[in-house]
């Protein structure tokens, strides 16, 4: 059994004009390695290959070259595509029926049963907080309740992957809290999320792993953790303020700033932080707060971004 939910392997996607005589090369030797039971973010910025990458996995798109594997197996084979629930970012529902009734038809497209899609179609709604809705009609719905019902019918049939291009564009706060909390839940549960999304900040709250893409081309991939640059810079909180504790300080460091018990202080690297805290508590020092300067998801995506125009 595969390791990976998702691998691809220099995968291509070249689009070609005959009457303007262009080549436009949309992915360019793709690959990627989605371990299952992650949550994935999938980044970069318009006209990167994000959506034409997720075509190809969904089978809907075929690539010029270069192949992929969706748990070990090739998207033709039935079995697999059962594993994938999708949420596209331009989703148009049918808007006469209710929550209830699309949940219904998606479900008996999806090829389940009348018994499981009794159950399954008010669990979702649950998940989803449409439970109240469940009777109304799909063109009563805000667009933030027509993004939940869409990631209702991505889960409905229980797939191990799940794709979703951009879920909380249309949220507010309370609702992109509510698919995070659903996303992790997913994850919990062993499912694999596969997100594509530009709000890089909730991508930062959820996601194991990350890959950045740039002109159809992996710029960065891996763990999120690993590639957030580390600043030797640190805020720190005493519990009461001492001389002493501030004269050791400034003899391993320089201390950008000072506020009452609170300062920061900027080391040689990374690996001097740890020597701080030590000092400090070897001063006598008692810290309730000690926090590095780390990078967040967005200023890794445009460092990325733009070093690599």
């Amino acid at each position: 059994m595969t390791e990976y939910a998702v691998e691809t392997h220099q995968l291509r996607k070249v689009y070609r004009s005959r009457l303007r005589k262009q080549v436009v090369v949309a992915v360019d030797s793709l690959d990627l390695k989605v371990p299952q039971g992650c949550v994935f973010g999938f980044l970069g910025p318009n006209g990167a290959g994000k959506t034409t990458t997720i075509m190809m996995l969904l089978g809907n798109v075929y690539p010029t070259s270069g192949s992929f594997r969706i748990f070990g197996e090739a998207i033709s084979s039935m079995s697999v595509r059962r594993r994938i629930g999708f949420l596209p970012e331009k989703f148009q529902f049918h808007d006469l029926l209710t929550a209830e009734e699309l949940l219904w038809f998606h479900g008996r497209l999806a090829g389940m049963d009348r018994h499981l899609l009794a159950r399954r179609v008010p669990e979702v709604l649950e998940q989803v907080g449409l439970s109240e809705r469940a009777r109304s009609r799909v063109r009563e719905f805000s667009k933030g309740m027509q993004q939940r019902l869409g990631i209702a019918q991505a889960i409905l049939h229980d797939p191990d992957l799940i794709i979703l291009d951009e879920p909380t564009s249309a949220l507010d706060p309370l609702g992109r809290r509510d698919v995070r909390d659903l996303i992790l839940h997913l994850k919990s549960r062993g499912k694999t999320i596969f997100l594509n999304s530009h709000l890089l900040s909730e991508v930062e709250m959820v996601c194991d792993e990350v890959a950045i893409l740039r002109a159809g081309r992996v710029q960065r991939q891996g763990d999120l953790d690993m590639l957030l640059q580390v600043h030797p810079v640190v805020d720190v909180e005493l519990r009461v303020p001492s001389e002493r504790v501030m004269q050791a300080v400034r003899a391993v460091s320089s201390v950008l700033s000072e506020d009452g018990t609170s300062f920061t202080a900027e080391v040689q690297s990374e690996e001097d932080i740890p020597m701080l805290a030590r000092c400090i508590i070897e001063a006598g020092g008692e810290i309730m707060r000690f926090v590095p300067h780390r990078e967040s998801l967005e200023d890794l995506f445009v460092r990325v971004v733009e070093e690599t125009k």
